[in-house]
């Protein structure tokens, strides 16, 4: 019983006494000065890497929602015939993808029936099992059924691209951050008629996105002749990087071409397609096939956006828990 009173008596004496750490004040220069440029570091290195450098007070968000909207406009023309955009952009929609027509091989007047094959790797119907004489020369090939004659027997190739380079390219692009509500567009506001006079220029005109379509092949790096024969895929790549602790005019697109096909490899470089038009003769069904050669163009938008983020209570906490200066105590 007397030892529980002794304990409780304890306690209770215990519980009113005050405690606070001793503070030594060491009168040594040396350690003093070691002791100050570790404090002088640490602050150097918030002020500097943390809020300058990586401005970690700040919030990001990558990835823009975007849409894009292309024109394509100009007349050029072939040995046969006058070029104009509703013929030479394929797709006509105006999207983020486009094609520009700079070459064509023609194979005129197809119709269903039989006639000699031209290459058993690229086989162009179904073999009938006879063999007979080919296009040219008394060599004799398989006969195949299909549309005839076949590509590569009677094609006939028509260059689009003289005129081409000066082809205008209207690209349109909107990008909106939905964490922070923020929008932007690339064109000029407040002007009237102002893309009717203008075309992009890096310093003077950064808000009209009007290209012309020798610029973007040489800002690729390529040679425009060689580009229109063979074909090839130009990236036109918009990159908004917006830092909102400055004001929303300081949030400019910035733009760069480069070809994303692969050039270098023999087997699979270039770029074209295929497609027919039909049409009736005497009843039958008759096409002109096209296998056209062209520049494709792909926008490609992307981007990054920081604004300042509001502190939490762990804002910094790593950082502060690493940061305490390494001064030995005095014996």
């Amino acid at each position: 019983m007397a030892a529980a009173e002794g304990l409780a008596q304890g306690c209770w004496s215990a519980f009113w006494d005050y405690e606070t750490p001793k503070v030594i004040v060491v009168k040594n220069r040396r350690l003093g000065v070691v002791y100050r440029a570790v404090q002088l570091l640490i602050l150097l290195y918030f002020v500097w890497y943390v809020f300058i450098v990586q401005k970690s007070y700040q919030d990001s968000e990558t990835g823009p929602e975007s849409s894009v909207i292309t024109k394509v406009k100009g007349i050029t023309s072939s040995e046969h015939k006058v070029w104009d955009v509703e013929e030479y952009v394929k797709p006509p929609e105006g999207g983020s993808v486009f094609s520009i027509i700079t070459r064509i091989e023609v194979t005129p007047s197809q119709t269903l029936g039989t006639c000699p094959e031209v290459s058993a790797l690229l086989p162009a119907g179904l073999r009938t099992g006879r063999c007979v004489p080919y296009y040219q020369g008394s060599a004799k090939t398989c006969e195949v059924s299909g549309w005839c004659p076949v590509e590569d027997g009677a094609s006939v190739s028509q260059f689009l691209g003289k005129m081409a380079p000066n082809f205008t390219i209207l690209i349109k692009n909107s990008i909106h951050y939905p964490k922070f509500q923020f929008s932007k567009g690339n064109i000029e506001h407040g002007k009237d008629g102002y893309l009717k006079h203008c075309t992009f220029d890096e310093v003077s005109d950064l808000y009209c996105p009007i290209f012309k379509l020798g610029f973007i092949v040489e800002q690729a790096g390529e040679n425009f002749t060689e580009l229109a024969h063979t074909g090839g895929v130009i990236g036109v790549i918009i990159n908004w990087d917006c830092d909102l602790d400055l004001s929303a005019s300081k949030c400019n697109p910035k733009y760069s071409f480069r070809r994303l096909d692969p050039k270098h490899v023999p087997a699979s470089s270039g770029y074209n397609f295929r497609f027919a038009k039909y049409y009736k003769t005497n009843g039958s069904t008759t096409r002109t096939l096209i296998k056209a050669y062209g520049i494709r163009i792909d926008v490609i938008v992307h981007g990054q956006v920081n604004q300042p983020a509001l502190p939490t209570r762990d804002s910094g906490r790593p950082r502060t828990e690493l940061a305490q200066p390494l001064v030995p105590h005095p014996p």
